[in-house]
Formats: C-alpha cells, sequence, structure tokens
C-alpha cells in the first residue's frame, strides 16, 4: 500500500487547537499515524515553514455540471478545497425527468451552464452520482436535492400553489433522494420553480429532511429590503418542520440595508436561545454573482425559459418588467435596484455573438449596443436563451468581517465556473487567509482552518473529514501562511492563488510542489 510522509510541518488539525509542529504518516488513503515518524519512507514532502491542514470543504458549489465534463476541477483543487457540494439554490442535475430535459437545461444554463456532450438521461440523483463515481473528480463530491427539482418531478414549472396531492408526491421524491445518499435538501426561493412555492410547502418536504438529520441549505427569499421577514420564514419552517438550517452565501445586500445587520444578528441569537439549530457559509467578496435572470420578476419566469424567451419579446411583457423593476414587487429582491445597472457585470454568455458584452456592466452593453438600457438587457437575455451569468456589488469587507467571526459560519466559494467567472472560483479560502486573517486579523488562522474544514464537515455530517487524526481519510493541504493569497481580480478573475504549494485528496497528491497531477482521487460521498 503506497506510504506517503509529510515532514517538518506546523499542524493546524481543523479543530481549534493551537498549532504545533510534527509528522503525517499517510497510508493508501488514510491518515495513519501523526506525531514523529522515523519510519523510512520513499515519498516524503518536506513542510517545513508551512502550515499542514485539513482539505477545505467548499459547501457552495456550482460544480454540478463541470465535474461530469473537466472532472478534476483545477480552480478548486488549487485553493485547497479537497471536497464540495453540489445541488445547490434549489436548481441542480437531478431528480430530472425526461419530459422536462429541454426546458430545465435552460433553466439551468446560467447557473451551471449547458453541454451537448452529456446525455442528460440519468433521471434520479442515484443515477448522476453513480455518473460522477464511473467518470471520476479531482475532490469529493456530496449532493443536495434541490427543492426546485422536486417540485418539477411532481408538477412541472406551473406558477401557482401546489396541491396536497403534489406536496405529498414532493415528499415521497424527497425521500428517495435522501435515501440515495443526497447530504440534505436545498432550495433558491429566487430562482424558479422554487419561488412559487408556499412555506407550507418547504415545512411539508423538511419533515422528511428532519427525520433524515439532514438540513435545509437555503437561498432565502430576500437578501436585502425584506432580508429580516425572509429569515422569520426560514425561521418558521425550521420550527414547524424540525430541519435544521444552513442559510447559503448568508449577507445583505444594498446600501440603503445595512442598517438591518444588528438587527439581523439579533435574530440569529434568537434562534440560539430557542435551540433551533443555524448555520451559513460565506464567500468573501463585496460582490455576489448569479444568473442575469434574476433581474426579472418570477411571472415573467412562469412555465420556464422558453415562456420568458417568449415574453422577452412582447411588447407588453417588457412594458411591465420595466414597471414592477422600477417600482418593485412586494418580497422580491430587485437587483437593479440594490445593484444599479452600473453594478451588474456579465460573465458569461452561450453564443459568439455576444460574447463582447462580457465583463462589461449593463450601462456599458446598452452604449455598446446603441439601445436604450432596458432594451439592451431583455435583448440580451432573449438572445442568449437566459443563458447568461453576471456578478453584482452589494456590501463592504467590514459587513464580511461581522458575519464571518459568528460562531454559525463557515467559507464557501460559490463560483460559477463559466466564462470570465467571479473571482471567488479561483481565490475564495485563500482570500481568508491572506486578507482576512494575515491583513485584517479579523480571526486567528486556526479560527478560519476550523470553518474552513471541521465546522463544515460536521454540519452536513460528513464522516472521517475535516480534522488531521489518526484514522481518517488523508485530506490535506498544505499552504505558506505569510504568502497565500487570492490574485484574481474582478478584471481579471482567471488566476491561481499564491502560497498553497500541496493538495491531497484521498492520500494522493494532485498538487506537489505546485505541480498538479490530473489524478481523480475524489470519491462521491453519500450521507446515509
Amino acid at each position: 500500500m503506497k506510504k506517503t510522509l509529510i515532514k517538518n510541518g506546523t499542524i493546524i488539525n481543523g479543530n481549534r487547537e493551537g498549532r504545533y509542529n510534527g509528522d503525517i504518516l499517510l497510508e493508501g488513503d488514510r491518515i495513519k499515524k501523526i506525531g514523529v515518524i522515523t519510519e523510512e519512507i520513499d515519498n516524503i514532502i518536506d513542510a517545513s515553514g508551512k502550515i499542514v491542514a485539513p482539505g477545505f470543504i467548499d459547501t457552495h458549489s456550482h460544480s454540478d455540471l463541470r465535474v461530469l465534463i473537466e472532472p478534476f476541477i483545477e480552480p478548486k483543487i488549487r485553493q485547497g478545497i479537497t471536497t464540495e457540494i453540489l445541488g445547490q439554490d434549489g436548481i441542480s442535475m437531478a431528480p430530472l425527468p425526461k419530459e422536462y430535459v429541454s426546458s430545465w437545461r435552460k433553466n439551468l444554463a446560467g447557473l451551471n451552464g449547458d453541454s451537448d456532450k452529456l446525455s442528460w438521461d440519468w433521471e434520479t440523483t442515484d443515477k448522476y452520482l453513480d455518473l460522477i463515481s464511473k467518470n471520476g473528480s479531482g475532490p469529493n463530491e456530496l449532493y443536495l436535492v434541490p427543492h426546485g427539482n422536486i417540485r418539477m418531478e411532481s408538477m412541472g414549472l406551473d406558477a401557482r400553489v401546489a396541491t396536497e396531492e403534489e406536496v405529498k408526491k414532493m415528499k415521497e421524491i424527497t425521500r428517495r433522494e435522501l435515501e440515495a445518499g443526497a447530504a440534505g435538501i436545498s432550495t433558491g426561493l429566487i430562482y424558479i420553480p422554487c419561488a412559487y412555492s408556499l412555506t407550507d410547502e418547504l415545512v411539508e418536504i423538511c419533515k422528511v429532511a428532519a427525520e433524515f438529520d439532514k438540513p435545509l441549505v437555503i437561498h432565502q427569499r430576500s437578501e436585502a429590503d425584506t432580508m429580516l421577514e425572509s429569515m422569520e420564514e426560514v425561521i418558521t419552517i425550521a420550527r414547524e418542520s424540525g430541519v435544521k438550517i444552513h442559510f447559503s452565501h448568508f449577507k445583505i445586500c444594498g446600501k440603503k440595508n445595512w442598517g438591518m445587520i444588528k438587527d439581523i444578528e439579533n435574530l440569529l441569537d434568537k434562534c440560539k436561545e430557542e435551540g433551533i439549530k443555524i448555520s451559513f457559509d460565506q464567500y468573501p467578496y463585496v460582490a455576489g454573482s448569479t444568473m442575469l435572470g434574476v433581474i426579472i420578476p418570477a411571472w415573467a419566469h412562469a412555465g420556464g425559459t422558453d415562456k420568458l424567451v417568449e415574453r422577452l419579446g412582447n411588447k407588453n411583457d417588457r412594458a411591465q418588467m420595466i414597471k414592477d423593476i422600477e417600482n418593485g414587487i412586494s418580497g422580491w429582491d430587485n437587483f437593479i435596484d440594490f445593484a444599479g445597472f452600473e453594478g451588474i457585470y456579465i460573465t458569461s454568455v452561450k453564443t459568439k455573438a455576444n460574447e463582447d458584452c462580457i465583463g462589461k456592466n449593463l450601462l456599458e452593453i446598452a452604449e455598446l449596443k446603441g439601445k436604450d438600457k432596458y432594451d439592451a438587457v431583455f435583448d440580451l437575455l432573449k438572445e442568449e436563451e437566459n443563458a447568461v451569468g453576471m456578478y453584482d456589488y452589494y456590501g463592504k469587507d467590514e459587513h464580511i468581517v461581522t458575519f464571518m467571526t459568528r460562531e454559525e459560519s463557515n467559507i464557501c466559494t460559490d463560483g460559477l465556473l463559466g466564462g470570465k467567472p467571479h473571482p471567488r472560483v479561483f481565490g475564495s479560502f485563500p482570500r481568508v487567509i491572506g486578507k482576512f486573517v494575515r491583513e485584517m486579523k479579523a480571526m486567528t488562522l486556526e479560527e478560519a482552518i476550523y470553518k474552513m474544514t471541521k465546522k463544515p464537515a460536521d454540519t452536513f455530517k460528513i464522516k472521517e473529514r475535516g480534522s488531521l487524526k489518526e484514522g481518517y481519510f488523508a485530506d490535506i493541504v498544505i499552504f505558506d501562511e505569510n504568502t497565500t493569497i487570492d490574485k484574481g481580480t474582478f478584471e481579471d478573475p482567471i488566476q491561481f492563488p499564491e502560497g498553497i504549494s500541496h493538495v491531497i485528496v484521498n492520500g494522493q497528491v494532485v498538487i506537489n510542489n505546485y505541480i498538479k497531477n490530473e489524478e481523480l482521487a475524489g470519491k462521491v460521498i453519500r450521507i446515509k
């Protein structure tokens, strides 16, 4: 059995304990021994002057399609991520009934991309995870069963309240997918068809997740004007179903809403006092990223992407969209209101005809196309069939620190992998180490490592990972705490970070002294 010895490193084990010097002996895919090791080993990694830590766990990933096309997922591996959780925001790859494949691919394209290289015939979470296992992956992969997919299988993409019978079917689907090893449920209440659901629907399917002791991972209805009301809804879901809650990419958007931060913290404290289990993840940037279609009111998405494209071509529907954007809709996060046309930038498109839009904000695109700003945006979405990615500015570093230093938090990327992406795809974890630990001194490195490793492992019940411990899987990252930093910018995001010299997945050295070995050492992890 293959052995590797990591010598002379400074070990931070992920448990918020003090650092110490020591050696780590790996045998096969496990950590065999930690301490002073004198055994003669052929494969030695000299970690002198460097930190040896557990591999990082990305609790909000959008590699769902990419892992089937380019399975090594180098942007994640290069920043020390050895495990990632797919199936986010309530819309992903499975379950996927055959009759909805065409429309669902279009709905998903702006978030996870699209590909004609795939058969799109897996239908269930079980078969989708089997396909990842067959093809191999760079990191380990977990999957959340998405509420939107559950809803689609039960009742299609209609913009209406589910019937009692349809909710019953959703619960059956949820049970099937959780039994297949999904790590929890996800929902994205700004994305269709999730946005059409009422609180009661979510309570019912979350009762199933609670039976399995698996969390609801939620992109809540509002991260802006009505965030407090939105959080109250999520707390109600937790209270009535008994499910654990994990908020996705926790933040408050828009300068006019920054004053809510203390009230938001008070709500989190109230949950702790009441015994409601709450956690959240966070990316360390002041801009977010999603698909451009979220700027369009939910009613315009009813029936799926083909119907949206049809409405984008209708003069009266366009007029109503403009009216709703300018006047707002209660409970709807209006991205143009809190970010502005000038604060939303295009990261990806589907066709070559609009590649000149990538990297430009919406006002610059209007000028480029010689059109009114609304017409330019609506035409872009229509021409690309909604397959457009974007990033948007929302906050300040001090707000990131406020939430990052709370006990509920852990780190994530939430990175969309297509086009000219948000720099978090390449740099979230090293940015925390370089900017927020070393430069801003917002927390200790030991605390940051805990939030990248053991904290998410505990939240999602990932066994024998997230800590450096004898007998655990050998997922390990080695880095220089004095130089590690993200390098990507919004103008030039596709840059690997500095300072991370070695990455080990299940005992296989996949980054060795900064040189990659495209060993597909990852495993699909099913939570049973």
